[in-house]
């Protein structure tokens, strides 16, 4: 046989093996594609309503533990304000709205969302926001609805925003199995750290992540003016979303300086911007006292630097330096601002070199993880902020996203357990790891690589239920009652460092790669 013939032999018992291999990476999942994608989003929406409304029935922040109870008195307590006093007194301390209870502190869209909320509420069940007398209102049609108000939030705003997103994302890429798209789905709607802060926990981040993921298919589609109108509702939800405001700035403003007019494309993405914020502001910018008051509601300076054990920089390393002790709040503030800037600028800096949508992925998760790791006043919810952008890049980095999920489980652990909700942790763990085990995409290396990789995971693994079975069962010494959390604090922030390093050298990678591609263009 000739060595062309032989090329050529080998080139076809090479596609001929690739397609057996894509075909049986889909034997796992042709119950769930073979009806297409819109019938595995159903079918994925509806399983995950049904996990989402098994958290639910666990307890929640602050559970029968007066005087201030937790997150869910105080989403309860502001529908009871927004209801009860005109708009100009929500955020206002009054004989009626003692701010030093749970007073609201999100933007105006929250505050509107508690209001069309608490009409819900008192429609059903009037006594529940009742004005002074609901204050730790705890019955079980009232804990019912406000439940629903959670649920619903989730299925309208963020379940939309992650079809759209898949879409998009999708429609957009060279090659992708319905497997992917599938899988893909799964691993953003069953995201178990999201489901057991909202549903368990108790909050609303589905909305202002929604949002987020709305702005970012938005962008991804091209739709630039969509995009700040999304993103702008979703920083007028939860000033939280500005973990992602660099990436969003940076990768506009690089491809409106590679525009014809890049002033005019400017003055078109602020306007939206203005107009958003104007309108939802319209009750607070005719009096600037009213503005301030809003504001200074927004930046809870006083609260410190940090909350609890987060798995962040200051936090970490407060175990040697005190930050409190040795500096003062304004001088604080002044160095987590440039922490948290100097850290961003290198992916911002990237995006507005060279804007690409992939860059644009990467460049949210770098921006997030900037802010989690040094911006001030971070808690260990914030987590979800990286973890979003992670998700969304769940098929180009299945390792990154299964690590990031299995450490910022990790790092709300003690917060869950005195939440009560050991249960669904341990429930929505093994959930994902199934899902992740069933991945599609899965490398396929040797034997050798894969024994490998299966006995690092079963040591991890091991050493994590050990862990967590000594943080249930054991004490901690007398001397130090936070040394667990302390352990975990040091354990993740070692992890998530790890990753902000590899997410900012990859996107830099994109970068080479685009002009690679472009010096071939010049010579073809």
């Amino acid at each position: 046989m000739s060595p062309i013939a032989q090329k050529e032999l080998r080139r076809k018992t090479k596609k001929i093996v690739d397609g057996e291999v894509e075909a049986n990476g889909d034997d796992g999942w042709w119950w769930i594609v073979h009806k297409g994608i819109w019938a595995s989003f159903i079918c994925f929406a509806v399983f995950g309503v049904l996990v989402r409304l098994a958290v639910s029935v666990h307890p929640y922040s602050g559970a029968g533990n007066p005087p201030k109870y937790g997150d869910f008195e105080a989403q309860r307590h502001w529908m009871e304000i927004t209801l009860n006093l005109p708009i100009k007194d929500w955020y206002t301390n009054s004989s009626s709205n003692d701010l030093s209870y749970w007073g609201l502190d999100y933007p105006p869209l929250t505050a509107y969302q508690s209001y069309f909320h608490g009409l819900f509420l008192r429609f059903f069940h009037p006594e529940s926001v009742a004005i002074f007398t609901s204050r730790g209102h705890e019955s079980y049609l009232g804990k019912l609805l406000m439940r629903w108000t959670v649920l619903s939030s989730d299925v309208l705003v963020f379940f939309p925003a992650v079809l759209y997103f898949v879409f998009v994302y999708h429609t957009g890429r060279k090659s992708g199995r319905k497997s992917e798209i599938a899988w893909h789905i799964a691993m953003i709607l069953l995201d178990p750290c999201l489901i057991l802060i909202d549903h368990g926990h108790f909050q609303y981040n589905c909305i202002s992540l929604g949002l987020t993921v709305g702005a970012v298919a938005a962008i991804l589609s091209n739709s630039d003016l969509i995009a700040c109108f999304l993103f702008s509702l979703a920083l007028n939800h939860k000033q939280m979303s500005a973990y992602f405001a660099p990436a969003f700035f940076s990768h506009l403003l690089g491809k409106c300086l590679k525009r014809s007019n890049p002033l005019f494309e400017v003055l078109k993405l602020g306007f939206v911007v203005l107009g958003t914020f104007s309108l939802i502001w319209w009750p607070y910018i005719h009096s600037m006292e009213a503005f301030l008051q809003v504001l200074s509601r927004l930046a809870p300076f006083e609260r410190g630097l940090y909350e609890d054990y987060v798995a962040n920089f200051w936090c970490t390393t407060s175990v040697v330096i005190k930050w409190k002790r040795l500096f003062t709040t304004p001088t604080l503030k002044l160095l987590s601002f440039g922490a948290t800037i100097s850290t961003c600028l290198p992916s911002m800096i990237q995006q507005i070199w060279a804007p690409s949508k992939r860059g644009f992925l990467y460049g949210l998760l770098n921006s997030a993880f900037s802010f989690y790791l040094f911006s001030f006043q971070v808690h260990e919810k914030s987590i979800l902020l990286p973890l979003l952008p992670a998700s969304l890049l769940a098929i180009e980095e299945p390792v990154l996203y299964n690590w990031i999920t299995l450490n910022a489980l990790f790092s709300m652990f003690p917060l869950l357990v005195r939440d009560k909700l050991v249960l669904p942790y341990i429930a929505l763990l093994a959930l994902f790891s199934l899902l992740n085990h069933a991945a599609p995409n899965q490398s396929r290396g040797t034997k050798e690589t894969r024994t490998l990789e299966l006995s690092l995971k079963a040591l991890v693994l091991v050493c994590a239920l050990i862990f967590h079975v000594v943080y249930l069962t054991l004490p901690a010494p007398n001397r130090y009652p936070f040394l667990f959390e302390a352990l975990v604090m040091l354990l993740c922030f070692s992890q998530f460092v790890s990753l902000a390093f590899y997410t900012n050298a990859k996107q830099w990678t994109l970068l080479k790669r685009s002009v690679l591609v472009h010096k071939e263009k010049k010579l073809l």
